[in-house]
């Protein structure tokens, strides 16, 4: 399926800028069909689940309690 450059920012969680700067560096392949630039969605399902993994680790990661201080001391 073929979505617009805002569709496929809003699909990501990025700015449509972004997207827009990606493919002027030629790093995504789209479409031009006369009026507007397509890009296939299909070709970013494998970015969008590993961009939700990590998601989920950051906020694992961010509800783990920090752990007090184990008091090292030097003793030089």
């Amino acid at each position: 399926m073929y979505v617009s450059i805002e569709d496929l920012a809003e699909y990501l969680g990025v700015s449509s800028l972004y997207i827009k700067e990606q493919i002027q560096k030629g790093n995504i392949r789209v479409v031009f069909d006369g009026n507007s630039y397509l890009i296939n969605k299909a070709q970013f399902s494998k970015h969008k689940e590993q961009i939700d993994l990590k998601k989920k680790q950051l906020a694992e990661e961010l509800a783990e309690p920090i752990p007090e201080d184990w008091d090292a001391k030097d003793e030089d």
